[in-house]
């Protein structure tokens, strides 16, 4: 499963960053690393990007970047 299939509320562990380009790179500078707790927060109305907060840092995502993070829900 994958981030950008995560509904708002939903909280997730990150399994994988498939790096492609410079993203991967760019994902882990802001923090966004293997092993982390994320939450969905919500989704903008034409749902693009969406909201993620991992730590207490709030960052938006676009999904086909989000479709990057390979992730497993957590309750």
């Amino acid at each position: 499963m994958t981030l950008d299939q995560i509904l708002p509320g939903g909280n997730c562990r990150i399994l994988k960053i498939t790096y492609a380009d410079r993203l991967g790179v760019r994902l882990l500078t802001m923090g966004v690393y293997p092993g982390m707790i994320l939450r969905v927060v919500r989704n903008a109305p034409l749902r693009d990007p969406m909201e993620i907060e991992c730590e207490q840092i709030f960052l938006s995502l676009r999904r086909k970047e989000a479709q990057f993070i390979e992730v497993v829900p957590v309750s």
